[in-house]
């Protein structure tokens, strides 16, 4: 039961963000009382709370499969950013944005999350990528590292980059490239290139 609330609520929030969507929403979606949800959960947060830990979770586990592909460090990246764009419906209702202004404990702590699951994963992409020829060799890893989770928490900031003039999938292709343009080798750059150009056929 507390699986089926989980799932649709997490959906819904997805959709529609965590502000719009009430607990009687959520109810009337599954078509149960509003009583089952609270014998579940105290209370709208502690639902956002758990919605937002099982993504992390999900989005963490499949970001270690695609890893473990060890596919070039560009791909990789390029891979990533599109399976974490699949599972985010950010079009609609930018959730990260969204968790930081109504739900700021949870964002706090979510984004403790994502930079040790992002360093971590920048650091082994980085180093990859050295290994290949495909990053210049006197970039300073754990500065790209850091930049980088940086520099996407930022154009998440709906103030700085409004959705109407920066629709979320143009705006991560554009941050992405600007990162890798910024510690590509020329051999790193043709690759780059031609996923770009592939992306746009």
């Amino acid at each position: 039961m507390k699986e089926k609330i989980r799932d649709t609520a997490s959906q819904l929030f997805l959709e529609r963000g965590f502000k719009s969507i009430t607990m009687d929403d959520i109810a009337n979606e599954i078509g149960m009382s509003k009583k089952t949800i609270y014998s579940e959960y105290s209370n709208k947060t502690s639902l956002v709370e758990d919605c937002v830990m099982h993504k992390f979770c999900d989005l963490s586990n499949g970001i270690d499969l695609i890893i473990a592909m060890e596919k070039n460090a560009i791909e990789e990246l390029y891979e990533i950013k599109k399976y974490v764009m699949s599972h985010l419906n950010d079009e609609k209702s930018s959730p990260q944005y969204q968790l930081m202004k109504y739900y700021p404990k949870i964002h706090k702590n979510l984004k403790l999350l994502q930079f040790d699951k992002m360093h971590k994963c920048i650091l082994l992409n980085v180093e990859r990528g050295l290994e290949q020829g495909l990053f210049r060799d006197n970039i300073n890893p754990e500065f790209v590292a850091r930049i980088y989770f940086t520099g996407l928490n930022s154009i998440k900031d709906q103030n700085m980059f409004p959705l109407e003039q920066f629709p979320i999938g143009k705006l991560m292709d554009s941050f992405l490239e600007y990162h890798i343009r910024g510690i590509v080798t020329p051999k790193g750059k043709t690759i780059l290139n031609n996923i770009i150009n592939s992306n746009q056929e």
